[in-house]
């Protein structure tokens, strides 16, 4: 008789390409999916990114409508809905912090193990962030175990007294390193499709937010141009304020310089083809795209709002905020000249953040609590 495979139920908020989806995705093709799966939640009602493959992977989709206050009854009526229409689950793995008090909650009361997990070190601003962090404050009560892509992460969404019990975990955002390799064809050949093989390449790939801090990357990219003509800028990625900074770059006279690429797949070779990676975020977790980047042996330039935990390798470079736009310009030319390609393989792998290792761990402790829920 086939044994069927454990089940794990994904809290998220889309299932687009952003941090906490593809640090999922990246343990999801890893997994023995004969033994292990995994089926979603979502609060969203499109297509994504990811919907096609995560079919594919056999993996299940649910919906609930995204939480906004006004529908507490209704949100709470669907989550008691789905625990009742779904008994088979014993297991939750939530992504999604701001009613995450919520659903955990629930989760528990139909006997399932709980499992919160911060991506981030920061709310954002404005009152929105102000009734987040209100509503997220429960999590450090409820859920049973507490993971993290960082330290600081974990500190910033359960306190400091729960990253230091037997119940929380780091869990590092790890990648299929060999896909990232450099390959010097393959940049080659990018960096023509690109237009940009003569090119000093500076590149990004986040989403357009708040975050991300697009208005001062632009303004760090301007006095680049000033001091080297012959640069240009690689936008990975989409969202809500991505028109606005194409406004901006017009108004700078940059339009030819900038290349907005939109949300793609190709990432691994979009970062062969950059000279030098720029991330001056206000605030992160420990962002995937960053190991990534490492990976393909790309020297990073970021904000110290960025854990230090990032420094994987000795190919980033920690810059304050409090400095303006053209002290980080130097910074990048000088940094850029500094560093020679190389690979830098087993610097990830000895750091625990290739796939196949994490993958393997996250299944174990994954079905070891499953058979435990059986006892």
């Amino acid at each position: 008789m086939e044994t069927k495979p454990v089940r794990i139920l994904h809290v998220l908020g889309e299932l687009n390409r952003g941090g906490a989806e593809t640090m999922v995705m990246n343990l999801y093709r890893s997994i023995d999916r004969n033994r292990l799966q995994f089926d979603f939640i979502i609060h969203g009602d499109g297509v994504y990114d990811y919907t096609q493959e995560i079919l594919s992977l056999g993996g299940r989709i649910y919906k609930v409508k995204r939480y906004n206050g006004k529908n507490h009854i209704g949100y709470v009526k669907a989550w008691k809905s789905f625990f009742g229409k779904y008994p088979e689950y014993k297991i939750i793995h939530g992504h999604v912090r701001s009613t995450a008090s919520i659903y955990l909650s629930l989760a528990k009361k139909n006997g399932l193990l709980t499992i919160s997990h911060s991506h981030s070190t920061s709310s954002g601003i404005g009152l929105s962030s102000v009734v987040k962090n209100l509503l997220q404050y429960p999590i450090r009560y409820i859920a049973d175990y507490f993971f993290a892509c960082s330290n600081s992460a974990g500190i910033w969404l359960f306190g400091k007294k729960t990253s230091k019990k037997d119940n929380f975990f780091v869990i590092n955002n790890a990648i299929n390193t060999k896909e990232f390799i450099i390959d010097f064809e393959k940049r080659k050949m990018k960096r023509k499709e690109l237009g940009v093989s003569e090119k000093f390449v500076i590149g990004h790939v986040g989403r357009f937010g708040t975050e991300k801090n697009h208005e001062f990357l632009i303004d760090i990219f301007n006095e680049v141009y000033l001091r080297n003509r012959n640069s240009v800028l690689v936008l990975v990625g989409d969202g809500e304020q991505k028109q606005r900074i194409q406004q901006k770059v017009k108004k700078l006279d940059l339009s030819s310089n900038v290349i907005f690429t939109g949300v793609r797949s190709d990432i691994p070779d979009l970062l062969r083809a950059m000279d030098v990676f720029v991330f001056p975020s206000l605030f992160e977790g420990l962002p995937v795209t960053l190991v990534e980047a490492q990976a393909s042996g790309l020297p990073c330039i970021v904000s110290n709002n960025i854990t230090e935990e990032i420094k994987i390798t000795s190919l980033i470079k920690s810059i304050s905020l409090n400095n303006d736009a053209g002290y980080w310009a130097e910074n990048i030319l000088k940094f850029a000249k500094s560093k020679k390609r190389g690979n830098t393989y087993s610097d990830i792998v000895n750091s625990n953040y290739d796939i196949s290792l994490s993958a393997i761990s996250y299944q174990n402790f994954m079905l070891n609590k499953y058979e435990e829920l059986k006892v």
